[in-house]
């Protein structure tokens, strides 16, 4: 790999690091596209992210913990259900076909711009600070299960933390403040980021080395945005974002084949009109 490979990994990773602590995923969604652009399999880019995100979320978590944001609790309720998910996540991607896994992550990356609308929405709707109690709306062992769940099935299958799910969930049916949520997310994503790396790495598919390089880039991003999270709103960051995910959407579907298939299809609806 050359000096400018190697540079451009490191800001891949330095951008996740940014998006942990801003946004309470794992920068996933954007480790995984890089990775495939840089020629490594499906299965190599979910494995070798998932690595990665345990760096970055080690950061952005112990950052946490420090400023007093750490809340055992809450992390393990979700958590604990995530790190059994997580290896059924890892199993589907080793049998899943590249083209349906690629698809499968373009999928996600478009969900993923609903679900940061959902957050921005639902966080317009909460008036109270991190400090209020939070309003449960419904049952929160049940919601915690669930939630954690999903995370960890998602971190598996698609080397992504699962704070893009945790998020909205913990605030639409827990109650949480936004900046609550993201804070509990970020320190559930350590736990399914390891259960995700042991199986991968018993999987033989994660390539350490890039992984490493990868969360080294994460751990100080994070340690950026955790410390600026306080200070500013999320409502430009969370813009860019989607507007990004996007982008990087229309990238997997197109390595997938699935934008080359779509084109064929209304070319050959094109001639038989």
């Amino acid at each position: 790999m050359n000096l400018f490979s190697l540079l451009l990994l490191v800001v891949g990773g330095f951008f996740s690091g940014v998006l942990a602590g801003f946004l309470g995923i794992g920068g996933g969604t954007v480790l995984v596209p890089m990775l495939v652009a840089f020629g490594y399999t499906p299965v190599q880019a979910v494995a070798t992210s998932s690595l990665a995100i345990l760096i970055t979320s080690i950061s952005g978590t112990v950052q946490n913990w420090r400023m007093g944001y750490f809340d055992s609790q809450r992390i393990l309720a979700l958590g604990l259900p995530a790190l059994i998910t997580a290896q059924f996540g890892v199993w589907l991607a080793d049998h899943l076909p590249s083209t349906w896994l690629l698809g499968a992550f373009g999928v996600l990356l478009l969900l993923n711009i609903y679900l940061v609308d959902l957050k921005n929405r639902l966080a317009a709707k909460q008036p109270q600070s991190i400090e209020s109690p939070p309003h449960q709306s419904a049952n929160p062992r049940l919601v915690r299960l669930i939630t954690g769940g999903l995370a960890g099935l998602l971190a598996g299958l698609f080397g992504v933390g699962g704070g893009v799910i945790m998020v909205p969930l913990q605030m639409l049916f827990l109650g949480e403040p936004i900046k609550l949520a993201i804070r509990t997310s970020l320190g559930v994503v350590v736990m399914t980021a390891i259960s995700a790396s042991i199986g991968h790495t018993l999987s033989g598919n994660v390539i350490p080395m890039i992984g490493v390089v990868l969360g080294l880039g994460g751990l100080v991003g994070a340690q950026v945005s955790t410390r600026l999270l306080p200070k500013l709103p999320d409502s430009v960051i969370s813009l860019l974002f989607r507007t990004f995910l996007g982008i990087l959407a229309l990238y997997i579907f197109s390595q997938a084949g699935i934008v080359n298939s779509a084109d064929d299809l209304l070319e050959k609806l094109y001639r038989k009109n």
